[in-house]
This record gives structure tokens, C-alpha cells and sequence, in this order.
């Protein structure tokens, strides 16, 4: 997705809430962007054996979107935050033709797949001050209840612009301030799991 113009390093600008009634927001997103994409997402997290990424606020992840027509392959690669509030990291994204291959490829590099889940999206595409948006109800199976999105990607010395960008759209589909959630959804996948002794 693109932020309009970038400089310095590409960062993902993103802000994430609890839904409370994800049946009227899902009403507010069509009425404000037009009907959402139903997609699929189906992603593994990658480490060294020494867990050094994640100690480091790194990710690596390899993601397979599906949605009713087709499908696609992406290579990620997360940075440590640049910002402690939003959480938001430089990234590198790139799609991957062979998915078999590129999970092999990173094995053969010494990464190992730690966490695997799904997150059942709906998205929706917006401008707003000169930038390209993308807003996303997700729901994730192991969890409860139903998380919004909104993102947008930007250079590092456009960050607060960025922000102020995605807060607009929050306010505009009535998220308030106080629904904001920081935890990752690795983070709550991984305690979730523990809780049940799952893997």
C-alpha cells in the first residue's frame, strides 16, 4: 500500500482498537469506503534460534492472503519501533511466487517458524490528506472478540503527519481514544495458547 510520497525509511503508521460492536462498525467502514474485501490471512512468524528477532522488536513473517478469486505471497520484514506509543516500525515488504520455496529459503538461513495463526480480515481502502489508508476489521479465530486497523505507510520524518492521518479515520468511524490497543496479536496468540496448553 502506498503512503504518497516517502523519504528516509518506509514505516508502517498504524493505530489498532478493540471493536465493541464490530456489526455497526462494519456499517460505518461501507458507508464511509464502499463495500470490504474479504481476505484471509494466513500468517508464520520466523526466529534464529536464540529468539534474537523478537528480544530485539524484530519481525520476520511470511503471509499468504487469500481471498474469493486469488491469492498471494508476502515477505516481511519488521524493524524495531521507531515509536513507543503507536508501536509503529520501519518495513520491508516484498510478494514471494514460491511460498514452499521461500519458507525453505529461510530455514536454510537458520530461521525457524515460532508462531503460525490466522486473522480473518475485511478491508477497506480510503484517502485522506494526501494519503492512501487501508482500514481492516479483523477477527482472529483463538480470540475473542473483533480488532480495527488503520494504517498507512510513510517516511520515517513523516510519521506524526501519518498518525494524525489515521486518528482522523478512527475518529471518523467513532473509535474513541480509549479503545486503543497496543498488544500485538502475536503477543495475544501466544498467551491464549498457553492458557489452553496449546502450541
Amino acid at each position: 500500500m502506498s503512503g504518497g510520497a516517502r523519504r528516509g525509511r518506509a514505516v508502517e503508521a498504524e493505530l489498532k482498537a478493540v471493536v465493541r460492536d464490530p456489526t455497526a462498525l462494519r456499517a460505518r467502514l461501507d458507508a464511509l469506503a464502499g463495500p470490504g474485501r474479504a481476505e484471509v490471512y494466513r500468517d508464520t512468524y520466523y526466529d534464529l534460534p536464540d529468539g534474537s528477532l523478537a528480544h530485539g522488536d524484530r519481525e520476520l513473517r511470511l503471509r499468504t492472503v487469500t481471498g474469493p478469486a486469488d491469492s498471494r505471497t508476502l515477505l516481511t520484514w519488521k524493524d524495531a519501533r521507531v515509536d513507543a506509543v503507536s508501536g509503529a516500525k520501519p518495513e520491508a515488504e516484498t510478494a514471494v511466487t514460491d511460498p514452499a520455496g521461500a519458507a525453505a529459503v529461510l530455514r536454510g538461513l537458520g530461521y525457524r517458524p515460532v508462531l503460525a495463526f490466522e486473522k480473518h480480515c475485511r478491508n477497506h481502502t480510503l484517502h485522506r490528506d494526501g494519503r492512501d489508508l487501508l482500514a481492516t476489521l479483523v477477527e482472529v479465530p483463538e480470540l475473542a472478540g473483533a480488532f480495527l486497523e488503520v494504517e498507512t505507510v510513510c517516511g520515517e520524518d513523516e510519521l506524526p503527519a501519518a498518525l494524525a492521518a489515521v486518528r482522523g479515520v478512527l475518529a471518523e468511524l467513532g473509535v474513541p481514544p480509549a479503545d486503543l490497543t497496543a498488544e500485538a496479536y502475536t503477543d495475544a496468540v501466544a498467551a491464549a495458547r498457553g492458557r489452553s496448553g496449546g502450541v
